[in-house]
């Protein structure tokens, strides 16, 4: 347990403490901090306020940081592919049938409880250092924080749009060139599980660039700008180029035609959307170096290629 003692100077009267607290201790988030003032853990004069409340000038705050669990989340013995890591940041290369963290229908076998039982300090920091998440059956590369300094700046990073995240797709359809998708996405008011291009859903938008063409399907590169919950499988959808193996945005399995049974089977076995996080560049936390690294496209996604490929030439 510590204890801190903050002044809050004059030159923020009229601020809200939480914002003024947010300012004086810029290694936590605005978010920690609120949960700190609303858990009694911070006090003026021995007495707790609220977020809201207005500085006053010279207040002292104590803060006591408990080094408490942030959830109940078990740690469970899972293989992780460990890209990078070092004292701020893990980089992983996630496998597809992996859900990102519990929740309902999966509250164990998830990343959060590999990275736990990885990294027991993980538990003192929300949803274990994880600062965004793939689809259960989308893989490849994230990055986790392994401190609260590191979580704040990679949340920023995120929010401001300067992480790069480079996805390969194997989409239905051959497509003639890139180009980029500008949609807002929102829960689908039909299906609560799917989600939509809703004219009252959030600012959305994807760059996709050509990789490979073949007869019936294309290869292709998609950038994020944002980070919409499914946002390449809806969009992609949306321009009619559905991910292959996509049953949520894709519908039924297509053939081409004249396609022979080794491709016919490739398809049909096909069972999670033709995804990968191949790219993931980020300014260090504590560095701020620019750091990039590159995922493999999994088995799974190579042998498919393959397949459309030796298809192409027969």
């Amino acid at each position: 347990m510590e204890m801190l003692q903050i002044l809050i100077p004059s030159r923020l009267i009229g601020e809200r403490v939480d914002a003024a607290l947010a300012e004086m201790l810029p290694d936590f988030s605005r978010s920690k901090i609120t949960q700190w003032i609303k858990s009694g853990d911070a006090l003026i004069n021995k007495k707790s306020f609220k977020p809201k409340d207005k500085v006053k000038g010279d207040e002292i705050v104590f803060l006591t940081l408990n080094q408490k669990k942030n959830n109940d989340w078990e740690p469970e013995k899972i293989q992780l592919d460990i890209v990078f890591e070092d004292n701020d940041i893990i980089v992983i290369n996630k496998q597809y049938g992996l859900v990102t963290h519990p929740g309902a229908g999966n509250w164990s076998g998830t990343l959060a409880n590999a990275l736990l039982y990885y990294d027991s300090s993980l538990s003192l920091l929300d949803r274990a250092g994880i600062v965004h998440r793939l689809d259960k059956n989308t893989s490849g590369l994230m990055v986790i924080a392994r401190n609260e300094k590191s979580q704040k700046y990679l949340v920023e990073q995120l929010q401001s749009h300067s992480v790069e995240r480079e996805y390969s797709a194997l989409v239905y359809g051959h497509m003639i060139a890139g180009g980029s998708i500008d949609e807002p996405i929102g829960r689908d008011p039909k299906d609560r599980i799917k989600q939509a291009i809703l004219s009252s859903g959030k600012e959305a938008l994807t760059h996709y660039r050509i990789i490979d063409r073949f007869k019936s399907h294309t290869h292709v590169k998609a950038i994020l700008e944002t980070g919409r919950t499914h946002q390449i499988r809806v969009h992609l959808s949306h321009i009619g180029h559905s991910l292959i193996g996509d049953p949520m945005y894709g519908g039924r399995v297509r053939y081409p035609k004249k396609a022979d049974d080794e491709l016919k089977q490739e398809l049909l076995n096909f069972k999670r959307q033709a995804l990968h996080s191949k790219k993931l560049s980020l300014i260090h936390p504590d560095s701020g170096e620019l750091m990039s690294w590159k995922a493999p496209l999994p088995d799974d996604m190579m042998r498919l290629l393959n397949t459309l490929a030796k298809f192409d030439s027969t």
